[in-house]
């Protein structure tokens, strides 16, 4: 399982997503098919841990899903696990 935490603490999930998979597959991210916005909504992703509009928490879980040959977790923390 290869794990990745963006050096950069407020980047998005789906752009952590692209990093570690794109490292994993040693490609440049721009390069990355297919996009992975094709594969899942990437807006949804990146706003599904913000905290809500009463509470200024992030709200906590882990989503999964399958991107080039992958199962991705994104995890609240930050984390994003490749298995």
């Amino acid at each position: 399982m290869l794990e990745h935490e963006s050096p950069e603490a407020n980047a998005r999930p789906s752009l952590r997503v692209i990093e570690t998979v794109a490292n994993a597959d040693d490609v440049d991210p721009a390069s990355l098919e297919p996009p992975l916005y094709d594969v899942v909504d990437t807006n949804a992703l990146d706003r599904l841990f913000d905290p809500t509009t009463s509470d200024t928490t992030a709200r906590r879980g882990q989503v999964s899903f399958r991107y080039r040959g992958y199962d991705i977790t994104v995890h609240s923390s930050g984390r994003v696990d490749l298995e």
